[in-house]
């Protein structure tokens, strides 16, 4: 076919898809207003959203309908939802955000600028098997921006450069638009579509509820993407987040309860369901900026795979994470550059107060340090590079975390400028804790520091249930668990690895009440040994099986 053919048929083709889709919409008994009928050229350099804007509001009032963008290329700044709308952007539209900043309403509150915008709207829709991309451009130039990190201070101790991505002409932008901000909103469906290269958050929901997220790819830059996380739900409840693939620079999904644009509200009742998860950052994160409550929080049946950590638990300023249940995941990390926070680690707990965070004096309104407490994370098998610390605070422990058949293989990175790994799990600072059918695999390449696959450090309350593992180093003196000032404490059921010198060392005036029941030992040198430190009565055993003399 010649090339005049090929574009009579391309024509031909793509009216036949406008008008098959515009006759399935009139079939299914809506009101379509079609954004070509208001103007819309589907010409990338022209602006389109005045057109689509008049189309979003004559369908709003008329009552409600679809709002439809056929084949094209759309450029627009802010485009406002209205209650009763379905955006539906059909496959082979694209709908651009502007490159100019001045097309996005970021005021009174810059964060809120977005390609599109809702707030106290709903019944709202966004659908389609089309594609909205942000046009984000980025450009790499020393760190100024980075303070109290523990990455640029490495790389600065170790000579290293600290040249780092940056949203182009951050200086001079006054906001990052988001792909979607919705505030207040009830009844959302965001379906089917692309979502790329995003400035700023892909998606950002504040104080919303019943939502409905599903079958989307979120996509931005790996690489370069500072800032650009993929879905951010602050103080939003009843959410279902289904069949997603996001590959994000920053964090996949971030659960927050914070003050950014309103009062901060319980982040709650929120399912993540059958997604595959890549980022930079953090696949799953409970934000730092938490101040009220996350809870009932359930990921389920999700692969994590080309990521810097899987799921990290971080507290700052004061507030709850509690009742979340993480399973059924496939977790497969490594570490990216030094500016994204992470160090290919699975697992991630911290409890801090704010002056802790920032590394300066404590000041008197600063907030208690905050509460982490029942938490299930079960049926994982996780691939790191960086130890997993699950800690809570001197003055705040975890309570009831319990771990579940998890399968950890822990390498390294010979390439990496660093790595800070010693133990493969490591406890600090938790009440009623338990461990069931934990294996602990120390992979290839190797590092020298390892020491022990568990570690244990001011735990009162603990189960260890089905471990099997051994130290690091078969010819090194370390455990393969470690108790530093562990109080009541069982480990039954557990094996000893071909390979462990010690299997349990126990050190600490404060460890008490330890208990060996029903262990095979037989591959270990020495079942358990006690430090100079810990009483004479601190160990029970019963029914173990001892190594052969």
């Amino acid at each position: 076919m010649n090339p005049s053919g090929l574009r009579r048929f391309s024509l031909a083709t793509a009216t036949f898809m406008m008008l098959a889709a515009s006759c399935q919409l009139h079939a299914a008994g809506q009101s379509v207003f079609n954004v070509r009928d208001y103007g819309a050229t589907g010409h990338k350099s022209a602006d389109a959203r005045p057109a689509i804007q008049k189309a979003i509001d004559a369908c709003a009032k008329a009552g409600g309908g679809t709002v439809y963008l056929p084949p094209g290329e759309y450029t627009s700044g802010t485009l406002y939802l209205r209650s009763h709308v379905r955006f539906y952007v059909e496959a082979g539209a694209t709908l651009y955000a502007s490159e100019d900043p001045k097309a996005f309403n970021g005021e009174p509150i810059p964060s809120k600028a977005a390609l599109l915008f809702g707030e106290n709207v709903e019944n709202i829709s966004i659908e389609g098997r089309g594609t909205i991309d942000g046009q984000a451009k980025y450009e790499w130039r020393p760190d100024d921006f980075e303070h109290a990190y523990d990455h640029k201070d490495l790389m600065q101790a170790l000579g290293k450069s600290t040249m780092r991505s940056f949203p182009k002409d951050q200086h001079t932008r006054t906001v990052y638009p988001h792909l979607v901000w919705l505030g207040r909103c009830k009844d959302v469906r965001i379906t089917g579509l692309s979502f790329l290269h995003s400035f700023s958050w892909t998606f950002a929901f504040y104080d919303c509820e019943r939502m409905v997220i599903d079958g989307l790819y979120i996509y931005t830059s790996l690489k370069e993407a500072v800032w650009a996380d993929g879905i951010d739900i602050d103080s939003s409840r009843d959410i279902h987040i289904s069949n997603c693939d996001i590959e994000t620079g920053d964090d996949c999904i971030i659960f927050i309860s914070g003050t950014g644009w309103g009062p901060a509200l319980p982040c709650e009742n929120i399912t993540v369901t059958n997604c595959k998860l890549s980022s930079a950052s953090a696949a799953i994160k409970f934000s730092e900026g938490n101040r009220v409550a996350i809870r009932k929080i359930v990921v389920d049946n999700c692969v994590i795979t080309n990521c810097n950590r899987g799921i990290t638990f971080q507290i700052v300023l004061g507030g709850t994470v509690s009742d979340v249940i993480l399973s059924n995941l496939t977790i497969d990390l490594h570490r990216f550059d030094w500016f994204w926070a992470g160090d290919g680690n699975p697992f991630d707990f911290g409890i801090k107060t704010l002056s802790e965070w920032n590394r300066v004096p404590p000041k008197p309104d600063d907030p208690g340090p905050g509460t982490i407490r029942n938490v299930v994370i079960r049926n994982v098998i996780a691939h790191g590079q960086g130890s997993s610390l699950i800690s809570g605070h001197p003055k705040s422990w975890l309570e009831g975390i319990s771990f579940e058949n998890i399968k950890l293989f822990l390498s390294t990175d010979p390439a990496a400028p660093y790595d800070k790994a010693v133990h493969a799990l490591e406890f600090r600072y938790a009440r009623d804790l338990k461990l069931r059918n934990v294996e602990v695999i120390w992979d290839k390449p190797a590092l020298d520091r390892w020491e022990s696959a568990l570690s244990f450090n001011s735990i009162e309350g603990l189960e260890v249930d089905g471990f099997t593992g051994r130290p690091a180093w078969i010819d090194r003196e370390f455990p393969a668990i470690s108790f530093t000032n562990v109080a009541d404490a069982v480990v039954r059921n557990s094996k000893a690895a071909q390979g462990t010198n010690v299997f349990l060392k126990i050190s600490g005036s404060g460890s008490r009440d330890v208990a060996l029941e029903g262990n095979d030992f037989r591959l270990a040198k020495v079942p358990y040994q006690l430090a100079p430190d810990v009483a004479g009565k601190t160990v029970t055993t019963e029914a173990n099986l001892l190594p052969s003399r």
